[in-house]
């Protein structure tokens, strides 16, 4: 039956089975369509600034309730990653991804009607945010799938096409605007969005199968299983009829009768010995967890999912406040977008050059990780001291780049031992995500609230550089977390072999040595007649 199901599979629904990671092969067409989802989603998420002073004027609304807008739609895009998750286990990455896609191109069209600034909390919020998770997260987690060697570096690449879209897409909108007006100008952005559907599609699912078939050289090549009865009968000196009759066959010395002379057994036939009862009903398959929540008992990463929940208020609010702040030293609209342009290409340079360091051995990922976060808060620092386009494009420069260095890597990072390992990355990757959804529902609110207070942009940038140093605190503690919990659970496995010893010990009848010794010597003795 399982061929049949195999042979009516079509082929572009296949997965690809692979003996170990291929770190390339079809991940090259992944790479390729994760670049393109990266631009149609974060890279028009950090380019929304520009539509920030029209939305402004166009509902007459304050700092804060326009910032509402990306903060609902960050939150859920990072709320509903379990859910993404599970649908991703359910149905698979291709399917979710082009549904994403679907959501994505819906909700922003939608938005481009809207009279009020709660149409754009519904329509860009709810129904685009949703989107976005569901297109992002599957793909660059089936991404990690396909790397390990190559992993840092490849993510890295191909997750520049963020930058790429915000260098490109910020100059063009600005000049689109011009031209046919903002609303047409985020129905364009719309329809472009739904390019997410296409990279779906190149999504094949991979399959690692080196394990299944270590374990198939291991068994005997051909044993019928008529022969593997007859073997364990004559072994076991039990009746085939108690097969049938549901007794458990099995060489254990707890099984074999006080009167009954036992011959000695290697290992392997009582391997065979113990799945002789589960041969006559089908074998049931282990279920696959939709959602793995035991990662949240591990310490490291607990901390590793505080470092994302406070980094995150600092990777938005910048993008969407440059722009303002801008305009607030009286630098004209163009060379405001200049800015924001330079920004990404830098941040361009901090992936690709982030990917390449992380890529060499031996290097521990997640102090190379801390490093760029801490040198990330002094860049958001550094942003209130601008006064001037030159020193403003500074520091956007910098901040680019070291926002490419972070951005680009913390969740692939997750594959990396020292946090979760590949074996938990689709569901740790979910929780992370999911925890991150406070910080982005409550960042750009919380900076539109200063700037209101306080009347000066540079307030943003500080809430984002104090969230910034939180994150870099707790990524700190990661590494040490995970060498406490190895080192425990290396002592619980030393302790748990030593009873193991003791109990096996204790378990063993006072008459086994004698009859193994008895049965060898009377197995001896038949030898000698036969000879």
């Amino acid at each position: 039956s399982k061929m049949t199901v195999k042979a009516v599979k079509m082929p572009c629904t296949t997965p690809n089975v692979y003996t170990k990671v291929p770190d390339g092969g079809w991940g090259w067409t992944v790479a390729f369509a994760f670049f393109f989802v990266e631009a149609l989603t974060y890279g028009i998420i950090k380019s929304f600034g520009v539509f920030f002073n029209d939305l402004m004027d166009s509902f007459d609304e304050t700092n804060s309730r326009i910032s509402w807008i990306i903060s609902i739609c960050v939150f859920v895009q990072t709320f509903t990653a379990p859910l993404s998750t599970v649908l991703s286990n359910r149905f698979g990455h291709r399917f979710v991804v082009m549904a994403g896609g679907v959501l994505v191109s819906t909700g922003m069209v939608t938005a481009s009607f809207a009279r009020t600034v709660a149409d754009m909390y519904v329509t860009i919020g709810l129904v685009s945010g949703l989107g976005y998770c569901l297109s992002f997260l599957p793909t660059v987690t089936i991404l990690s799938q396909y790397f390990d060697k190559r992993r840092s570096l490849v993510t890295a690449v191909a997750s520049t096409g963020e930058c790429f879209a915000v260098f490109s897409f910020a100059p063009a909108i600005t000049a689109l605007k011009e031209q046919i007006g903002w609303r047409y100008s985020l129905l364009s952005v719309g329809v472009l969005q739904l390019s997410i559907v296409v990279c779906g599609s190149l999504l094949r699912p991979i399959v690692i199968k080196e394990q299944a078939e270590e374990e198939v050289k291991a068994q005997p090549p051909e044993e019928p299983t008529e022969t593997k009865y007859m073997l364990e009968n004559e072994q076991t000196r039990t009746s085939i009829e108690s097969i049938d009759s549901g007794v458990e066959i099995t060489t254990s010395p707890r099984n074999v009768p006080g009167n009954t002379k036992a011959e000695p057994k290697s290992e392997e036939p009582k391997e065979h010995a113990q799945t002789l009862v589960g041969n006559n009903s089908p074998p049931t398959e282990p279920k696959t967890k939709l959602l793995d929540f035991s990662v949240m008992r591990d310490s490291s990463f607990i901390c590793y999912a505080f470092f994302g929940l406070f980094a995150t208020l600092g990777f938005f609010a910048p993008s969407l406040y440059i722009i303002p702040l801008s305009r607030s030293l009286g630098i004209s609209k163009d060379h405001s977008a200049y800015i924001l342009s330079a920004m990404a290409i830098a941040e361009v340079f901090g992936r690709i050059s982030a990917g390449w360091v992380l890529n060499k051995k031996p290097i521990r990922k997640i102090y190379i990780e801390l490093i760029c976060v801490v040198l990330l808060s002094v860049a958001l620092f550094a942003f209130p001291f601008a006064s001037e386009f030159w020193g403003l494009m500074t520091c956007s420069i910098f901040f680019g780049f070291m926002l490419g260095t972070v951005a680009g890597t913390h969740i692939p990072l997750l594959a990396e031992d020292d946090v979760v390992g590949i074996a938990k990355m689709s569901s740790a990757a979910g929780v992370y995500v999911f925890i991150q959804s406070l910080a982005g529902l409550a960042g750009p609110p919380l900076a539109g609230v200063l700037v209101d207070k306080t009347q000066n942009y540079s307030s943003a940038f500080y809430s984002c550089a104090a969230g910034m140093v939180l994150g870099a605190v707790f990524l700190s503690l990661v590494r040490p977390c995970k060498a406490g919990l190895c080192h425990r659970q290396q002592l619980g496995a030393e302790e748990g072999a030593a009873e193991g010893t003791v109990e096996g010990t204790q378990d063993l009848p006072e008459d086994f040595i004698e009859m193994d010794i008895g049965k060898a010597d009377h197995s001896g003795k038949g030898c000698d007649s036969a000879a």
